[in-house]
């Protein structure tokens, strides 16, 4: 009688750190998915702007090499002796240039700069992706604890959990902790 209570009370302590473990991290859980979510917006709207701006760039340098070329042709076509009217044209041609090859520059510094937020992004997307996976390992182990009466099983839960909720910690805070050979591994 005494063994089945000392049994039973075990039972019920396991039970209550499983149920424990589950509310928190499962709390803990739909928070960080809020804000991966909206990380993952953010990185949706810096790629295209950083699309946009390569393509807005490829197309500044294509007037401008068109404005290079048209050049070439005239003076090749003009001869040695240019006259006023193409001194003139010439003259327009190379503001032209100008001014392709300075949006070109802003352009590609513009792209550079949506590119740089991606991947200050996209870091924290994969804590937060790291978190996910390892608090619902967490909680898979969890349940297993609860079925088998093991608290071996808790332990290890509670280890992916911790790892979890550091990894989605970082991804709120802005740290830079990111385990890169993990990551990699996972791509």
């Amino acid at each position: 009688m005494e063994l089945e209570i000392s049994t039973e009370g075990a039972a019920k302590r396991l039970n209550r750190a499983v149920a424990m473990t589950v509310v928190m991290l499962s709390v803990f859980m739909a928070v960080a998915k809020i804000k991966d979510d909206n990380i993952v917006q953010a990185m949706q709207a810096a790629k295209t702007d950083m699309v946009d701006s390569w393509n807005e760039y490829q197309a500044a340098r294509l007037k401008l090499h068109m404005m290079e070329q048209t050049s070439e042709i005239i003076r090749i076509t003009s001869g040695p002796n240019l006259s006023a009217e193409v001194v003139t044209k010439l003259a327009a041609i190379e503001a032209e240039k100008q001014r392709y090859q300075a949006r070109s520059d802003a352009l590609s510094t513009r792209a550079k700069g949506f590119e740089a937020v991606y991947d200050g992004l996209n870091i924290h997307d994969d804590q937060f992706d790291l978190a996910d996976a390892a608090l619902a390992i967490s909680l898979s182990l969890a349940a297993v604890a609860a079925l088998t009466g093991m608290w071996i099983l808790m332990f290890v839960s509670w280890g992916f959990g911790g790892f979890g909720l550091v990894m989605g910690l970082a991804g709120f805070a802005g740290w830079t902790l990111h385990p890169d050979w993990l990551v990699t591994l996972l791509t």
